[in-house]
């Protein structure tokens, strides 16, 4: 080293958190199935870089392909569960985002199928022993926690939908390390 002065622990650490792969895990809320007709209210990622993961929740205003790219571009790689067929196509129907062109994504639904886990995210979670804190809250009742919010003001109800998405994208993280994907 020059000037003979050696790397501390905190420079190693560093560099070790710098080279290690980060990750991201996507999941959205709408008011229905269809990309066509039913809106795009929520899309929560968690980022996850070594031991730390920051959830990010876009709405409203902040539902625009600036701040989704800005988040994203922090990744090395994209996960989320039947992402290729709802998630990913209803973000580019509704905001012209193509996360698939932009982004590596895993899909680990597909992950799911090879170890005979089917179902949705829930279901594979009750499988694997998944813990979810908020078992009462499906996507039924996620859009309407989003029109009490919507219609009504309820800081509440938004509240709640955020937690579910939260937990949504944080047990994805979960799902992946428990499928053994790197």
């Amino acid at each position: 080293m020059p000037g003979g002065k050696t790397k501390g622990k905190a420079s190693e650490d560093l560099i070790r958190e710098d080279s290690m792969k980060s990750r991201a895990y996507i999941d959205i809320e709408t008011t229905g199935l269809s990309r066509y007709c039913a809106e795009l209210t929520v899309i929560g990622i968690a980022v996850e870089r070594g031991s730390k993961t920051d959830v990010i929740q876009l709405f409203e205003q902040d539902l625009c392909e600036p701040k989704i790219i800005e988040v994203l571009q922090r990744a090395d790689e994209i996960y989320s569960y039947n992402g290729s067929r709802f998630d990913l196509p209803f973000i580019r129907a509704k905001l012209s985002i193509d996360i698939r062109r932009l982004f590596k994504h895993r899909d680990l639904m597909y992950d799911c199928w090879r170890f005979g886990l089917k179902g949705g995210l829930k279901a594979v979670e009750r499988q694997l022993g998944i813990n979810r804190m908020m078992r009462n809250v499906n996507g039924y009742v996620a859009v309407k926690l989003w029109y009490e919010y919507v219609n009504n003001g309820n800081t509440k109800a938004l509240h709640t939908l955020l937690t579910y998405n939260r937990e949504d994208v944080v047990n994805l993280a979960i799902l992946r390390r428990k499928l053994g994907v790197k």
